[in-house]
């Protein structure tokens, strides 16, 4: 089928005028407009105004929008044809978060659609930008991966980026294990939470801190490379010391129990929140995550004393006894009593003192 030919709107006010038998004058003098412009027109030295697209629709009984809709028409036809590298472009800022990745250095800003695919198959590792995208390591996997949006992909690839070139100890059950008491001997004061790279990395396990994608609300993954180099990564974004000692628990204990070897990662999203299903892998972490820092026969035990009113003292002291700092004990009785404005002044910052030591992508530090 040939592509069909636009015309000046000129000649069809020409065949308009001769269906009628009125001359430009005639029409010149309907309108209330000099000669010359309706000459114009009709040569295409002149493009339809709305203003003139009115007052052609009143006198020939055609209503304006012919005339606009000529005009434009025949506008679009005079510019050359795209060579799709808008729409292309388009289609790669929908898949891909491109913007925040340039933002970051993931990836480098290009004006030509073919530079920009190149580096975004070279960053996700794929041939084919159009197929779905996987974060998978090792060859062999049994089990089909996590629904991972691509945001979260981006994420997840880049925390595997750094942890690939992390050199760590030899990761063994025994020697993660032996490291728990060592991870709790820091829950005192938020400073003490710089030691967590070294201790984990002494024990076989790459710790990694990536800031998150706005909209993604990730708090950690565990992954993989290969089936004894496990690789934590968080996003550290609630910066409180008890989110901060929950997740890292939680992402442990994946680890422990071997969680996410047989497919791509176990991704962790808003763990704050509620959820009305938590399959049992989750339920684990969970549960080694809430008694880490205050074992549940302690907190019970404090709750059924204390309640219903908790007084900051009463607070303090009891976080004193198990020589832990306050905001731990805080951000328990906050999920347990649904006020997160409860005591807040105690829920200590703690980003800053992670990313002094551990490895590290956001905030402008790029510890790699």
């Amino acid at each position: 089928m040939g592509i069909a030919q636009t015309f000046a709107p000129g000649e069809f006010l020409k065949e308009e005028l001769e269906a009628r038998g009125w001359s430009q004058t005639e029409l010149a003098e309907i309108m209330g407009r000099p000669v010359r412009l309706i000459n114009e027109l009709i040569a295409g030295k002149k493009g339809i105004t709305p203003e003139t697209a009115v007052q052609l629709g009143d006198a020939l009984g055609t209503g304006a929008e012919l005339w606009m809709n000529l005009e434009s028409q025949y506008q679009l036809s005079k510019v050359a044809a795209g060579d799709g590298q808008v729409a292309r472009r388009a289609e790669l800022y929908s898949k891909f978060p491109v913007r925040e990745m340039v933002k970051r250095g993931w990836l480098a800003a290009s004006r030509h659609v073919g530079e920009l695919e190149q580096g975004l198959r070279a960053f996700f590792g794929v041939e084919d930008l159009d197929a779905p995208v996987r974060l998978a390591h090792a060859a062999k996997r049994t089990v089909v991966q996590q629904e991972a949006t691509p945001l979260q992909l981006a994420w997840l690839i880049r925390a595997r980026q750094i942890a690939s070139e992390m050199v760590v100890g030899k990761f063994t059950h025994a020697r993660l294990e032996a490291a728990l008491p060592k991870l709790s001997a820091l829950l005192s004061a938020p400073e003490e939470a710089r030691h967590v790279p070294a201790i984990l990395a002494d024990a076989g396990v790459r710790y990694v801190v990536v800031e998150p994608i706005p909209g993604t609300k990730i708090d950690g993954a565990c992954f993989w490379l290969g089936s004894d180099k496990p690789v934590v990564v968080m996003s550290l974004r609630l910066d409180r010391i008890d989110n901060f000692w929950f997740v890292l628990r939680h992402e442990l204990e994946h680890v422990l129990q071997g969680h996410g070897r047989d497919r791509d990662f176990i991704l962790d999203v808003e763990l704050d929140g509620a959820c009305d299903h938590v399959d049992v892998e989750e339920a684990t972490a969970n549960q080694a995550g809430a008694s880490f820092s205050i074992p549940v026969h302690e907190f019970e035990g404090f709750v059924a004393r204390v309640g219903p009113f908790f007084a900051e003292e009463r607070v303090l002291g009891f976080a004193q006894r198990l020589n832990i700092h306050p905001g731990l004990v805080v951000g328990q009785l906050q999920r347990r009593l649904g006020r997160y404005d409860f005591l807040r002044k105690h829920q200590a910052k703690i980003r800053h003192v992670v990313t002094s030591t551990a490895r590290t992508d956001g905030w402008g530090v790029l510890s790699v």
